[in-house]
């Protein structure tokens, strides 16, 4: 078969954020919660688009949205994780990174896990094989390299002739049913090796089914990251009001609040990695307060401010796919979540809800007096930062 590449009129905009693998931030957690980097710890961007019809050959690559967290290690004690009362007094301002401060537990029913929860203490660069940093960035460069020359990179990937195959032989060149076709796909490849997971884990073990799940997402993802950017001002032109001032600083602090919403296990870098026995974890605290689908809620805020710049019916189809398959995540999350915890994650669901504070709102959820201390942690302030620094970069 010949090898032909797809096309390549690409628009400097931000990337979608396909399900939950945003590289860019996941790698600045990585880089910035290693200890290497935590030594000198001291002290985004819609861009402008004024081509439409006629799209640069430069693309702005931001990469799509979930990371994952780095949770506390294996050997801290269950009192720590459900402590009530912080007993460190340093008055560092930076301790706040290097050492998150326990939640008001007061009001919980103590069966869900402290998330967000993070000590330097606890991380070590170990030694290749250990569950260290050396192991997780030997692991990440592994996987990586594989996505590049297995499928990114036209000479030895795939990828291209896939997305071939799709505008070719199944679009007949309608850039719309390609991306229909990457927003039936992907779901099904995502979502279906996630609900497959327990019994991958019986048949390969946790960390060799992650991999296996993790591969094809990042492939699919790729590919139609860069679909989008090729083709976002495709089809109608519903509006253009990307130039107003307004609009842009609006669709610029909504795109960065998004990034903010992230359910907490995707800050576990190593679990993501494999590094560590991956788990499913039933969280209590944290932005599960206000609600418990944040991935959700911060895909529908990330799609309505690429929306509101990219006013097109190629860009509209594409944010409602994106959309959707977060809503099905909803449910097939808490499938998930009930077959793992059975009832303490239903005694959790009734004290949460997936409309942000509607939980708060009807008396079902208290939020600690002090509930700032949630959200001021290590990975939710390097992930702002770094979002801040993307758009000055």
């Amino acid at each position: 078969m010949t090898r032909r590449r797809s096309r390549t009129n690409k628009n400097c905009i931000i990337m979608p954020s396909v399900a939950h693998h945003n590289m860019a931030v996941w790698l600045l957690l990585a880089l910035s919660l290693s200890p290497g980097a935590q030594v000198c710890v001291s002290s985004f961007h819609i861009p402008n688009n004024n081509h439409h019809h006629h799209p640069s050959s430069q693309s702005s690559v931001s990469v799509s949205r979930r990371v994952h967290h780095i949770s506390p290690s294996s050997s801290r004690s269950s009192s720590q994780v459900y402590s009530t009362t912080n007993n460190d007094n340093n008055s560092n301002p930076l301790s706040i990174i290097t050492k998150s401060q326990p939640s008001n537990r007061a009001n919980d029913l103590m069966i869900g896990e402290d998330s967000g929860m993070y000590d330097f203490e606890d991380e070590k660069w170990g030694a290749l094989g250990d569950a260290g940093w050396v192991t997780f960035f030997a692991a990440v460069a592994t996987i990586l390299t594989a996505v590049i020359v297995l499928w990114v990179y036209p000479p030895t990937g795939y990828g291209d002739d896939f997305v071939y195959f799709l505008e070719n032989d199944v679009a007949h060149g309608n850039s719309h049913l390609v991306t229909l076709a990457f927003g039936i796909v992907f779901p099904i490849v995502h979502s279906g090796l996630a609900s497959l997971r327990p019994l991958g884990e019986r048949i390969v073990g946790a960390r060799t089914w992650r991999v296996i799940f993790a591969f094809p997402s990042l492939c699919l993802s790729y590919s139609w990251i860069a679909y989008f950017i090729s083709h976002a001002h495709d089809g109608v032109q519903f509006y253009d009001i990307s130039q107003i001032g307004w609009v842009h600083a609006m669709a610029w602090m909504t795109n960065f609040a998004s990034f903010l919403f992230l359910y907490p296990s995707v800050y576990n870098l190593k679990e993501v990695a494999a590094v560590e026995r991956p788990k499913i974890h039933l969280w209590e605290t944290g932005i599960v307060r206000i609600t418990r689908h944040p991935q959700y809620v911060g895909q529908v805020m990330w799609s309505a401010a690429h929306l509101a710049m990219v006013g097109t019916s190629f860009t509209a189809l594409t944010m409602a796919l994106l959309v959707a398959h977060h809503g099905f995540a909803c449910w097939n999350g808490d499938r998930r979540l009930e077959a793992e915890h059975g009832e303490n994650f239903l005694r959790i669901k009734e004290r949460t809800s997936a409309l942000p504070f509607q939980a708060v709102w009807e008396g079902r959820q208290q939020l600690p007096d002090d509930y700032w201390k949630e959200l001021v942690r290590a990975p939710l302030i390097l992930i702002a930062v770094g979002s801040i620094g993307a758009y000055f970069a």
